[in-house]
């Protein structure tokens, strides 16, 4: 039992990846450099399938318009018209969060299971949220929405901005990281006949509701923002 739990800490550990010789040096966790990788891919993607854009899209150019096109109405729609400027940065964070949770079932590490990169995604979000209320109301209306709909409950709407990322981060991360504790306990007692559903559900469903839970929260609370 003692060597199970050591094999599971050792695996829960994010680890340095590498360390940039500043001053005394700046250790980069194993999950940043998963999400460099992360992004590089999508990038590259991005501009594979993006080359050669014709009038009636077919192959790779036909899946790639039926994702921007489901981003854009489903945003669009929950957001509407003053929203619109936000789908962008939603459906980037959507797209990233469904590779970051579903990256287990090739044998990487989420860098979604690293409360640092959950708080960031969730702090990214809040400053969202309250810049599009500052933006849409302007600086009086923004003070005052803290006071809606009475004066009264003003501490409890200036405590729902440290909240709400509190919620966002520790929901994704502890999904996520409780996804991985089973799957990698799994691979322990059972390294050779780990069924394969198990990894379907937690990297890929289990991750894919992940995500879109976070962005669908997010947007929720941006256009309770900006109304």
């Amino acid at each position: 039992m003692g060597s199970l739990g050591e094999e599971l800490v050792k695996t829960l550990d994010n680890g340095t990846a590498f360390t940039i010789p500043i001053g005394n040096g700046l250790p980069v966790s194993q999950s940043v450099v998963v999400t460099w990788c992360i992004m590089a891919f999508l990038v590259v993607i991005s501009i594979l399938f993006t080359r050669n854009l014709k009038l009636v899209p077919k192959g790779p150019q036909l899946y790639v318009e039926a994702l921007v096109g489901f981003i854009n109405s489903f945003f669009g729609n929950l957001l509407g018209e003053e929203g619109k400027k936000f789908v962008p940065y939603l459906g980037t964070v959507l797209i990233y969060l469904a590779v970051a949770n579903m990256i287990g079932i090739l044998g990487i590490t989420p860098p979604t299971k690293d409360l640092n990169t959950t708080a960031a995604l969730a702090l990214m979000s809040i400053v969202l949220i309250e810049f599009g209320g500052l933006f849409a109301k302007g600086f009086k209306g923004w003070i005052k929405s803290f006071a809606e709909p009475i004066g009264i409950v003003a501490p409890i709407n200036i405590l729902e901005i440290f909240i709400r990322p509190l919620s966002l981060c520790m929901r994704l991360f502890g999904n996520i990281l409780g996804g991985f504790i089973v799957m990698e306990l799994i691979k322990i007692v059972a390294p050779i006949i780990v069924p394969l559903p198990f990894s379907f559900y937690f990297d890929v469903f289990d991750g894919l509701i992940q995500a879109y839970i976070f962005v669908f929260l997010t947007s929720l609370f941006l256009k309770e923002a900006i109304e």
